[in-house]
């Protein structure tokens, strides 16, 4: 499922309703954004900023988290007046982190007129099925979290090729977030036999891959390499696997519904030791699903909280009072809503919007550039994000830490 392209169905009439409730929509933490300030002039009609993200199951802290903020730029967008003549209304979409899902979202969002573009996806495995709805449509993307360096360069790291040119990112990649992790684990955390294991999906897989070399190259043993299902919870057969090779660290490449049991379940069975992974398992619910003291994490970007350029964000957000954090993509979700805003404001003007505006779009994204709430934004020729900072995180006192953050270096 994940490369397959869905045939777009007429769902013309499900996005104006969907529209019209995005559009009155005003209560206190309601998903959809879309209040404006009354001297807009806003008689053009209402422009349509999609997201596609987990908004239901296992993985919704993070997907509300992207919602939520998405939907704060476009009602600051709304605020402002940005898109001359227009409102704005945000159209969420839920994917429950799985590719089928996320081609029909990507297939509804298509089919409905007036979308400037979408916040999408959190899985990068989601993301495979749903670029190549978006890139036939030619309707712009820009994920917030979205990692495997694949979507943007290809399956070949030795020939890198674009392969989607409506398709941007907000975040760094895996090409620098598993070696980086590598370096701290081994170099500073002083971890020389380290055991693999992921739950085989795309995103785990590349991640673990780019930990392993650079781990090696650091002088680093890769005892072992398992893998678990996505929907496991009981590890006690992989556990048994890589004891008798008695590591003094685990490296997970997945998500946290996974990896915090799987932490818990490795220290009854007597492997108390760090267990390490991206940007997946950094969320507090890793944490509350049994990770332990010592635990470790990458994530792309400075922490939130600590960020000077994220100080309104967070204030902003706060004052919403919407019922979930902004988590860890909440801010490279407001910097990938206001880039696709900013980018339709520019080729409106003032303009009339028609469908056939979206390659103009697309150009103007790839040519975009301003100070978010993440840092400076701005896309290399890849559509990846030119801010490669990363940090790493350790569970201390029951909450995430953070110990050092920078760029990987070669």
């Amino acid at each position: 499922m994940r490369n397959q392209t869905v045939k777009a169905a007429a769902v013309v009439a499900a996005g104006l309703l969907l529209l019209s409730a995005c559009s009155s929509n005003k209560e206190e933490g309601a998903p959809a954004g879309g209040g404006n300030d009354q001297s807009c002039d806003t008689s053009k009609g209402t422009l349509i900023v999609g997201v596609i993200a987990p908004l239901s199951g296992e993985l919704s802290a993070l997907g509300k988290g992207i919602q939520n903020s998405a939907s704060l730029a476009v009602d600051q967008a709304n605020e402002k007046c940005t898109v001359k003549g227009y409102k704005l209304a945000l159209q969420p979409e839920d994917d429950q982190k799985t590719p089928q899902l996320g081609a029909q979202a990507a297939t509804k969002l298509s089919s409905t007129p007036n979308v400037i573009g979408v916040v999408s996806t959190l899985n990068s495995s989601v993301s495979q099925s749903v670029q190549p709805i978006f890139e036939q449509a030619g309707i712009l993307q820009i994920s917030p979290a979205n990692t495997a360096d694949s979507l943007t360069k290809g399956d070949d790291p030795a020939s890198p090729k674009r392969t989607y040119k409506t398709y941007f990112r907000t975040c760094t990649v895996d090409g620098y977030q598993g070696p980086f992790a590598a370096d701290y684990m081994v170099k500073e955390a002083g971890k020389k036999k380290i055991a693999i294991i992921t739950d085989g999906l795309t995103y785990g897989e590349g991640l673990a891959d780019s930990f392993t070399k650079r781990a090696q190259t650091d002088g680093a043993t890769i005892v072992t390499r398992q893998k678990i299902g996505e929907k496991d919870t009981d590890f006690s057969g992989v556990i048994a696997a890589i004891k008798p090779f008695a590591p003094d660290g685990v490296y997970y490449g997945g998500q946290y519904p996974q990896a915090g049991p799987l932490s818990k379940q490795l220290a009854s069975a007597g492997l108390n030791v760090p267990v390490m992974g991206g940007d997946g398992i950094f969320d507090p619910e890793f944490i509350k699903l049994g990770g332990k003291e010592g635990d470790l994490a990458t994530s792309v970007g400075a922490p939130t909280d600590e960020l000077p350029s994220a100080k309104a964000f967070v204030d902003a957000y706060k004052a919403k009072n919407y019922p979930e954090d902004y988590s860890a993509y909440g801010a490279f979700s407001y910097d990938a809503a206001n880039a696709i805003i900013a980018s339709a404001a520019k080729v409106v003007d003032g303009k009339d919007w028609s469908d056939d505006m979206h390659a103009d779009v697309v150009a103007a994204a790839q040519d975009y550039s301003a100070d978010g709430a993440t840092g400076p934004v701005a896309f290399d020729e890849f559509g990846d994000s030119t801010n490669t900072t990363l940090t790493v995180y350790q569970v201390t006192g029951g909450a995430w830490k953070s110990v050092k953050t920078g760029k990987f270096e070669e």
